[in-house]
């Protein structure tokens, strides 16, 4: 039986209906690849303890990165608390393991489009895109829209 609940948590409604979207949008690009320029921006963080990344990757960033899935990615795999893909980082192609509950942020800059799952802060400017995806990325004009969930918390008197 479910527990019963004292009051409705409206943060972590919102949250889990927001990363839904993040899900949706995983399991096109698993059925079918990425339509036309769409690409994603995942920022995760890598000490969440279900977080499956390589030594090397984990040494390099002991609290977030960020991956880019464009064109040079393979067997992307969503399931329903996490998804898996391989990505190539110097040339080397490593399998990640990244919890939904790890991601702070998501984004298709092509479509303009952003979520930020992180209280207060943006993504890291020491987050790591795969050197392969770097190459291949093209600048996209004007900016996203970030739809930060903090617009929905109860503000702390």
């Amino acid at each position: 039986m479910d527990e019963f609940l004292t009051e409705i948590n409206y943060d972590k409604l919102i949250e889990k209906s927001l990363k839904n979207v993040v899900v949706e949008a995983l399991k096109i690009a698993q059925r079918q690849g990425l339509p036309g320029e769409n690409h994603f921006y995942i920022t995760f963080k890598t000490n969440h303890p279900q977080t499956q990344i390589s030594d090397y990757l984990k040494h390099q960033y002991p609290e977030e990165m960020t991956i880019v899935l464009q064109h040079q990615f393979a067997n992307l795999r969503v399931e329903s608390t996490l998804f898996s893909v391989d990505l190539s980082f110097g040339g080397i192609q490593q399998n990640l393991v990244i919890p939904f509950e790890a991601i702070t942020y998501f984004a298709d800059p092509f479509a303009k489009f952003g979520l930020s799952f992180a209280t207060g802060e943006e993504p890291s400017q020491n987050s790591s895109i795969s050197e392969e995806e770097t190459t291949k990325e093209k600048k996209v004009s004007g900016s996203a829209t970030v739809v930060s969930i903090d617009a929905f918390r109860k503000k702390n008197k």
